[in-house]
């Protein structure tokens, strides 16, 4: 008989929205001060990430995802690796878009991006344009297997807990991020709003992939929270290939991949069907997409 408290309905309206809300105010007044937007970012998302894993332990959604899976040491290994590849990329990325971006400019004269409005309209305004290419590129590594060879990792995980928000593929990371980030830079997105941007998809992450009771409502129409989220993770096919939103759910809505049905809950059993034997190590799953097929047949070997 499961033992799980359930959250009061105060806690599941306002978990996200007060972590949320805490970690871009803190940030904006560290800004104020004269740090560095990306420094800025770092504490307040440090502080969001132990607040949803002390939650979980408080409120979980499920309790056998409470317990280690073996895989407490590849997701941690994943996530360390995926923090520094991005932090060594970043700069070249924002770079290169702002030469594109002043080229553009000078060329056209005109100046893509809306610098007058209100700083939250124009973070809405980076989810939605920065949330574009990421959107088509995960959703065709469900249809390419020569991208759901390394997107593959990520959906290796056999529960969702917070810190498996960071086991992705160091590839698989590239190529949404790349395409994000450079896309902001060159419609001439400021670095202050690409920091926030980079602060709300980090904690909107966690999130995402925590196991922890909440609820958003309207909200979900905005974002591809845990409540669409878990069933991306299902292992059915049709239910996997829905919610392909890494932060915002607008782009599934309007090209139709938006999955929340109201008749039932999220799959526990979760991870990839045809693939059983996925390896479960980090350097295993680092190396799996360049050994796909020998994979493919210890899986296939597996199940006859």
């Amino acid at each position: 008989m499961s033992t799980v408290r359930t959250a009061p309905d105060w806690f599941q309206w306002s978990v996200f929205p007060l972590i949320m809300g805490a970690g871009l105010y803190s940030s904006w007044v560290l800004m104020q001060t004269g740090m560095d937007p990306g420094l800025a970012i770092f504490g307040p998302q440090l502080g969001g990430i132990l607040l949803v894993a002390l939650a979980e332990r408080l409120y979980p959604y499920h309790e056998s995802w409470l317990h280690s899976h073996q895989d407490i040491r590849v997701d941690a290994v994943h996530t360390l690796t995926l923090g520094l590849s991005s932090a060594l990329v970043n700069p070249f990325v924002i770079s290169g878009g702002v030469l594109v971006a002043g080229w553009l400019s000078s060329r056209f004269n005109i100046g893509l991006w809306p610098r007058d409005w209100p700083l939250a309209l124009q973070i809405v305004l980076a989810l939605l344009v920065g949330e574009f290419p990421g959107y088509w590129v995960h959703r065709w590594q469900h249809v390419w297997d020569g991208l759901w060879r390394f997107h593959s990792v990520h959906h290796s995980a056999p529960r969702l807990y917070w810190l498996n928000a960071g086991r992705f593929h160091v590839v698989d990371l590239m190529m949404t991020y790349i395409p994000t980030y450079l896309l902001l830079a060159v419609v001439g997105c400021p670095g202050e709003v690409i920091a926030f941007f980079g602060l709300v998809t980090a904690i909107h992450g966690i999130f995402q992939h925590s196991n922890l009771q909440l609820r958003l409502g309207p909200l979900n129409w905005f974002f591809s929270m845990a409540e669409l989220h878990r069933w991306h993770h299902s292992r059915t096919i049709d239910e996997a290939n829905t919610n392909y939103g890494q932060t915002c759910s607008v782009w599934d809505w309007v090209f139709g991949t938006r999955f929340l049905p109201s008749d039932r809950e999220p799959p526990r059993d979760i991870g990839i069907a045809d693939l059983p034997n996925f390896p479960m190590t980090w350097w295993a799953q680092v190396l799996a997409p360049f050994r796909w097929q020998r994979v493919k047949q210890e899986s296939r070997a597996r199940t006859h």
